[in-house]
């Protein structure tokens, strides 16, 4: 799909914000990506598999990849609004959503911040509780360091955006971002209107009892059980398995739900 790319900035928020589109169609589908990642990372082996799709545009959010960054925290909330801004920018009056990881929690954020904006929503491996991550997750992320984060993410940070200092400040905003994480309501995912596709992995960071909780909190939401570890599912670039059939899987799954 590279040769039928289009590629800019949007102004957002006080931010550059970087995306990529691909195809033509309709309602296109945003994918969002998770913490520490970039268009690549996380969605290089599953854009060309969802190619027949139609539209699909691929963001990279505040301080991270090729988007610049605000001197403020990140979060999920912030997140959602840049989103939105760049679907008003691009003039997108309504679209389908994908976010994986903290790219998930964010699109449930759309959802409950943008039901006019949101069609549908696949969120993979998205939380909305502390609880919902597994045993150790928190206390792990308290002794995070740039040194322990994983080599492929930094490579492909410095790849498309070759600041060292850039570097640094995106992996603490994402860990403090964890560490100060604050469970949202029940009463903010049942306000979620758009048809929802949760997919979580057997072997998640995010636990099955939580996806499943989630899945009954918002109306008609449908519940995906994959096996695998937490990204696997889509070929994402640190646990993707050579000659896995699973992100086809994957992928037929998000088109025939998106496609209802």
């Amino acid at each position: 799909m590279k040769k039928n790319i289009k590629s800019g900035y949007a102004p957002v928020n006080g931010i550059k914000m970087y995306y990529e589109i691909y195809g033509e169609g309709h309602i296109p589908l945003i994918l969002i990506h998770g913490g520490g990642s970039t268009i690549e990372t996380s969605f290089s082996n599953l854009i060309p598999l969802l190619a027949d799709y139609g539209q699909i545009i691929a963001v990279e959010l505040q301080a991270h990849g090729r988007t610049g960054d605000r001197n403020t925290a990140e979060t999920f909330e912030q997140d959602a609004d840049d989103v939105a801004a760049l679907i008003k920018y691009l003039k997108i009056e309504k679209t389908n959503i994908l976010g994986f990881s903290n790219g998930g929690t964010t699109a449930l954020q759309l959802g409950i911040r943008y039901p006019e904006l949101v069609n549908k929503i696949v969120a993979i491996s998205a939380a909305y509780k502390r609880d919902g991550f597994i045993s150790g997750f928190f206390e792990g992320m308290q002794q995070a360091s740039l040194e322990n984060m994983p080599v492929p993410l930094k490579k492909a940070y410095l790849e498309v955006n070759p600041n060292e200092q850039g570097l640094q400040s995106m992996f603490e905003k994402d860990k403090n971002r964890m560490i100060n994480f604050k469970d949202y309501s029940d009463d903010a995912l049942k306000s979620i209107n758009a048809k929802t596709l949760f997919i979580v992995a057997d072997r998640d960071v995010i636990t099955l009892e939580h996806t499943l909780k989630m899945s009954q909190l918002i109306a008609n939401a449908q519940l995906a059980v994959l096996p695998g570890v937490h990204g696997s599912c889509i070929g994402e670039v640190c646990t993707a398995v050579i000659n896995s059939k699973l992100p086809e899987a994957t992928a037929v799954l998000i088109k025939d739900f998106v496609n209802q």
